[in-house]
């Protein structure tokens, strides 16, 4: 007997075990040791070996130690048995209780012969006792008895074809087409026994059975769900007429829903698998059988993109063959027009997008299957080129991914090395998922993380040094590749037809180019290509970093709503900055940045505009995307003043940083997701910076134009409406008022003129054309409206509001925010109005009627002809006016002895009213829930319509769009409209008690 060590040097983990178990094996020990030791786990191998000799002498003794020696006598057996029991514990165990069967590894042929499907197909019809040359075949065997032979039978073929995946390296897509032929036996066999279970009825109908997804493609694992689809019909009676539908209804059920069980009930002799149907029509929720007609039916008006892409692999296999055979041709043609449907990408993205939401956390980065660079990322971009482009191509028309991938690359439509590696990838992956599948036979797809089991995976696949350091490099490597392949299959093939560059590889047609851009959700292809000619035609460096980058920005685009606006706008920032050395490099280098650019490009038409005007501003998306604080901005604006030489150039200076600043705030909401009520003061705060810094010119313009030493007055810009409120969006006016005192010893109608001309320039000086956003300065809630004067004292105020005003102004008065110019000056004016917005007594019933009476008035006349009030932004039932008056009524009534409710802002009073015991609790979050998802949206319709709006988009991309930028996945625009009206209409409930009372 050798030493342990001799046995751990050969591959055993336990060497003091392997010694003694070899030792059991007697004179088969020796020439047995080198197969064991070259399986994936030796240690379990011998001991499987040792278990089936055992169970073997158990039913006859003396039968372990003839099988030992005949085993060790053959090296083909040898091999074929051992590498069985060190990869698979599930076979290992048929094994055991069923020793004969390892005779069936006897077979000289298995290292080279597939078996014929039919073969297949009659030794399991032949297993249950049916006939396999009659049209039903009827299983002939005891119920209990046919359904634990099926098992047997099915494990006998299963080992079969393991010994020969293990031992002679099958080929990935003939194991799968194998293991797809004994499900499709398995499936007939377990049709005859369900026949002999539902009895004389069965005769009465015609029923086919189609499988999908895997099975159907003829690339099933080696445990995994067997997708099917029933068809069924009345059978041709013996008198010439046809079965009762009705009854042939009853029947198709019944054998379906037989069928089903006998595959995956448990027995003493285990399972098989689930029989799953719900890719039928309508799903769970669907009639398990249809006719024919019904299936044509559905298909053709109420089918979503989503199972057209699943009937790609549709193949009658058991039952009625040329039902089966119907079935193809009323689906075939509907499958490749699918790529025509409305919608086509958005719905194969959000399906793929669901399956990855979906992944457990715990999983995502283990993952074969679902997880970013696994199997259904190569799938995915295979079925959906199949879609686009097999709908003039024929030979497209795989059912298996490697094979269709084979005809894509032989099409031109996937260049031949991606094409190899993609293959090389896509059978890496799936051997590795048959491997860990095989070794419990359980249906998982989940890399394990156990030293033990990457060890005897890694040697599984003929890896023995450092099994499992070798198996992740190998694993992580594979995914790269899948990754980035995935983005070339689509985009880069169309560079190469654009741009009509030289090389040997297949390039596609600018059809076939077009073709894919609308299938990926470009609207307009033509303008498509154009736009990438235009970036990538030329032999200079800067049309070779475009030819890098465009294959990942195009796939980006895509994802976004508005691809072909994406792509446009990259178009004309490349064209500005295309010469400035940092741009394309940037983004080249930068990932992130470019991820950024294209998502903000295919999103927003307001921060597209923005980037145009100031397309250095891409370089602000690698910076933090928190807005500015006023104090900040406003130092920047002062420090470019001061170079400036004139006062148009310096208010052009000031815009363009808050041009800048709106852009930062923009993408914040746009990227990072900014919160409603940060994006409401970053605006408000860059409000603020932008008239103080327009204030000092102006001053400063009309102190010089009237040479004046010092001016002769004192002025403040107050803030009001949502302004004041901090709670401005983007296309908010800005709502002020303007207040002036004079100094010491002026006469007061020269500090009013010059008050006047200030106010004036700095309206004249924001107004002036230029390439930003205007920045609107609305006076007109000034006393007197727009009657009064443009700038009054304070003292004006005073007399004004203690003679002639109304309960309005004083309501208007709650969001006054006094923001720039003299901070004297607006400190006095935030003392004279304090008592008037906040009395100590709070208003009168009358004046609340009044109030109230004004709402009603408003909600009236105001609303825009043709608005939907179910969805206008402002004055819907339960958007901002129902919510801002309740809190503003609230404060007016109980601010004087609330002190929490004396700020201009509504969330914050909204919470003290919650917290003074004026509000339940629940319906101050209600109210605020309301309040911050209508003004989410008011900023969202802004930033994809690239204009302001108060009511929610018609249009159904905008619409997408919207709720792309809320955060919805793609295909959710219907359920962001539900949220929205559940929402306000329970904020319409909540202002009916508390407003309106």
């Amino acid at each position: 007997m050798s030493s342990p060590g001799t046995y751990v040097r050969l591959g055993f983990v336990d060497g003091a075990a392997a010694a003694r178990g070899i030792e059991r094996l007697g004179a088969a020990g020796k020439p047995l040791t080198d197969k064991l030791a070259a399986t994936a786990d030796p240690d379990a191998a011998l001991d499987g070996l040792l278990r089936v000799a055992d169970a073997l002498d158990e039913a006859d003794e003396g039968a372990g130690a003839a099988m030992l020696a005949e085993v060790a006598d053959d090296e083909g057996t040898a091999m074929r048995l051992c590498c069985v029991l060190g990869a698979s514990a599930a076979l290992t165990q048929h094994l055991v209780r069923h020793p004969g069967h390892w005779r069936e590894l006897t077979d000289p042929t298995l290292g080279t012969t597939r078996p014929a499907a039919y073969a297949v197909r009659e030794a399991m019809l032949a297993a249950v006792g049916a006939d396999p040359r009659a049209t039903e075949p009827v299983a002939a065997l005891p119920d209990a008895e046919a359904v634990d032979v099926l098992r047997v039978e099915y494990r006998r073929v299963l080992l079969r074809l393991a010994s020969r995946d293990l031992a002679h390296h099958v080929g990935i897509d003939d194991a799968a087409a194998e293991i797809s032929d004994l499900a499709a036996a398995t499936l007939e066999a377990a049709l005859a026994v369900a026949r002999a279970r539902v009895g004389e009825t069965a005769h009465d109908v015609r029923l086919a059975v189609v499988a999908m997804g895997k099975c159907g493609g003829h690339e099933l694992n080696y445990i995994s769900d067997v997708d099917v689809v029933f068809v069924h019909e009345p059978a041709e009676l013996g008198t010439g007429e046809r079965a009762d539908e009705g009854v042939a209804l009853r029947a198709g059920t019944q054998l379906a829903s037989h069928l089903m069980r006998i595959c995956s009930d448990h027995t003493r002799e285990g399972t098989i698998w689930p029989v799953d149907a719900n890719l039928r029509p309508e799903g769970s929720q669907g009639p398990l059988v249809r006719t024919l007609a019904s299936h044509r039916g559905y298909y053709e008006k109420w089918a979503k993109t989503w199972e057209f892409q699943a009937l790609l692999k549709a193949r009658p296999v058991a039952g009625d063959v040329a039902l089966g055979q119907a079935y193809l041709e009323v689906i075939e043609p509907l499958v490749w027009r699918a790529a025509e449907r409305d919608g086509f990408v958005t719905e194969v993205q959000a399906m793929r997008r669901r399956v990855v939401d979906h992944i457990p956390a715990h999983e995502a980065e283990r993952q074969l299957k679902l997880g970013s660079g696994g199997l259904r990322d190569v799938e995915f971009a295979v079925q959906l080129l199949q879609l686009v482009h097999g709908r003039a191509d024929p030979s497209l028309r795989e059912g298996a991914t490697l094979s269709a991938l084979t005809r894509l690359t032989e099409g031109g439509y996937v260049g031949r090395e991606d094409g190899e590696r993609l293959h090389e990838a896509y059978s890496f992956l799936r051997t590795l998922e048959h491997r860990i599948q095989l070794h419990q036979l359980r249906r998982t797809h989940v890399l394990p993380d156990d030293e033990a089991s990457l060890r005897r995976l890694g040697r599984s696949l003929g890896l023995f040094s450092e099994p499992a350091v070798q198996l992740d490099k190998l694993w992580r490597y594979h995914r790269r590749e899948v990754r980035r392949l995935h983005e070339k299959l689509f985009y880069r093939p169309l560079l190469g037809a654009v741009a009509k560059l030289p090389g040997t590889e297949a390039r596609l047609s600018l059809e076939a180019a077009g073709a894919r851009l609308s299938a990926l959700g470009y609207a307009d292809p033509r303008a498509a290509l154009r736009h990438l000619e235009a970036l990538t035609s030329g032999v200079s460096r800067t049309s070779d970093i475009q030819r890098t980058l465009l294959p990942v920005l195009l796939e980006w685009f895509a994802d976004s709503p508005d691809p072909d606006a994406g792509l446009f706008g990259f178009r004309r920032i490349s064209e500005s900055l295309g010469r400035s050395p940092w741009y394309l490099t940037m983004l080249r280098d930068e990932g992130e940045v470019a991820q950024r650019l294209a998502h903000l490009l295919g999103t927003s038409r307001y921060a597209t505009d923005l980037l145009e005007r100031e397309p250095q501003g891409v370089k602000m998306l690698e910076e933090s995307l928190e807005p500015l604080s006023a104090e900040a901005a406003l130092t920047e604006m002062r420090a470019l003043v001061e170079r400036a030489g004139s006062a148009e150039a310096a208010v052009g200076a000031v815009r363009a940083v808050r041009r800048r600043e709106l852009l930062r705030i923009a993408s914040g909401e746009l990227l990072a997701g900014t919160d409603v009520a940060v994006v409401g003061r970053g605006l408000s705060r860059l409000t603020d910076a932008t008239l103080q810094a327009t204030l000092d010119i102006a001053t400063e313009s009309v102190r010089r134009q009237r040479g004046l030493e010092a001016a002769p007055t004192r002025i403040a810009v107050v803030a009001m409406g949502r302004y004041g409120g901090f709670e401005l969006s983007y296309g908010s006016d800005a709502d002020v008022m303007f207040v002036h005192e004079p100094v010491a010893d002026v006469e007061a109608q020269v500090a009013t003129s010059f008050a006047q001309a200030v106010v004036s320039e700095l309206r004249r000086l924001l107004s002036l054309p230029a390439s930003d956003p205007p920045l609107e300065v609305d006076a007109d809630l000034r006393p007197e409206g727009r009657n009064g004067p443009m700038v009054r004292t304070v003292e004006s105020y005073a007399a004004y509001y203690a003679k002639w005003s109304h309960v309005w102004e004083f309501q208007a008065l709650l969001r006054a925010d006094p923001v720039a110019g003299d901070e004297g000056l607006r400190r006095r004016f935030t003392e004279l109005i304090d008592p008037l917005r906040f009395p100590a007594e709070g208003i009168s019933e009358a004046d609340v009627v009044e109030v109230r009476r004004i709402k009603a008035r408003v909600d009236d006349e105001r609303l825009p002809r043709g608005a939907d009030r179910q969805t206008h932004l402002k004055l819907g039932r339960g958007g901002l006016a129902d919510v801002e008056w309740t809190v503003q009524l609230l404060q007016m009534r109980h601010a004087g002895t609330v002190e929490g409710l004396r700020t201009p802002q509504t969330l914050p009073a909204l919470a003290a009213a919650a917290e003074a015991g004026l509000v339940a609790e629940e319906d101050a979050g209600t109210l605020a829930e309301a309040w911050r998802l209508v003004s989410r949206v008011r900023n969202a319709v802004t930033l994809v319509r690239g204009k302001p709006s108060d009511q929610l988009p018609r249009d159904a991309r905008e619409r997408a769009a919207v709720a792309r930028v809320l955060g919805y996945p793609p295909g959710s625009s219907d359920e962001m409209v539900n949220d929205y009206l559940r929402a306000t209409r329970r904020a319409h409930a909540v202002v009916e008690r508390i407003f309106w009372e």
